[in-house]
């Protein structure tokens, strides 16, 4: 963690994130006003004491659904990064370190997956079961699952051709434990990266698919959501996409600064250099 504090990439990304949780355990326990609550005769007020960013076309609080849509985007990225990861590591395992006959079919059955876009992917789940968080969640951790494990197989096959892992098999270590001891710790900073970057793709598939209807229910407030709504309005009121828009953008650079930030921290010759 200190060595992710004195990147400036790190604390930047830190300190938005930190920001995101924070607007996420108060929107919780307190908003400006009702996020769902509609008002025709307060339509398009611009920003003042008692609507810090102004109302939107229904005359519901910008400010209210801009804090009640950092809920959306926490739980979608929690999980993401816990369906991708998961998936990652069972994927990569087996197709890295299991017998040839099963190595093969894996891989071929990752690079199929791979071929298909998470946009697509949750198109078709939400037209089989329905749109909603749930799906949002599965779609982007199946489809980011599938590229952590592609990568985190190359670079399990690498570290286990390693002296190191070579000679703990040689004094007679067992295969769990020369995975617990030697591999996983091996694999860790790629997989932590690639998980990191998965959590903005995360943000980006949520706000693309609430954009396109397949996201968070329109009772939930949501960034993507956001941006949805206000698109008939855009030639009269331009700037009403700003707010949502900022919001995503400076997530999602975060999320990958701290990918960057980690790679950094965690590959021994960046941090020398």
């Amino acid at each position: 963690m200190s060595a992710l504090l004195r990147s400036p990439r790190g604390r930047f990304a830190l300190a938005v994130l930190a920001v995101l949780v924070l607007l996420c355990v108060l929107s919780l326990v307190w908003l400006p006003a009702d996020p769902n609550h509609s008002n025709a005769y307060r339509a398009w007020l611009p920003p003042s004491a008692e609507h810090w960013l102004g109302t939107d076309g229904s005359g519901r609080d910008l400010a209210s659904r801009l804090i009640s849509g950092s809920r959306v985007t926490v739980l979608v990225v929690l999980g993401a990064a816990l369906v991708s990861g998961v998936l990652g590591i069972l994927l990569a395992l087996p197709a890295a370190l299991g017998p040839r006959w099963a190595r093969e079919p894996l891989v071929i059955f990752i690079d199929v997956l791979i071929a298909f876009p998470t946009l697509l992917l949750a198109i078709m789940l939400a037209a089989a079961f329905g749109s909603g968080l749930a799906i949002v969640v599965a779609a982007v951790g199946i489809g980011f699952g599938v590229s952590i494990a592609r990568v985190v197989r190359a670079e399990l096959r690498q570290v286990a051709a390693e002296d190191y892992v070579l000679a703990a098999r040689a004094a007679g270590l067992s295969r769990g434990r020369v995975l617990a001891t030697h591999l996983l710790p091996g694999i860790a900073p790629v997989f932590v990266v690639q998980v990191s970057l998965s959590m903005g793709l995360a943000i980006l598939a949520e706000a693309g698919l609430s954009y396109l209807g397949f996201g968070a229910p329109p009772n939930v407030p949501s960034w993507g959501r956001m941006l949805e709504e206000t698109q008939s309005y855009l030639s009269v009121h331009p700037l009403i996409v700003v707010w949502p828009g900022l919001a995503i953008t400076v997530t999602v650079l975060a999320f990958y600064l701290l990918g960057d930030a980690l790679r950094e921290t965690t590959d021994p010759q960046l941090r020398a250099r």
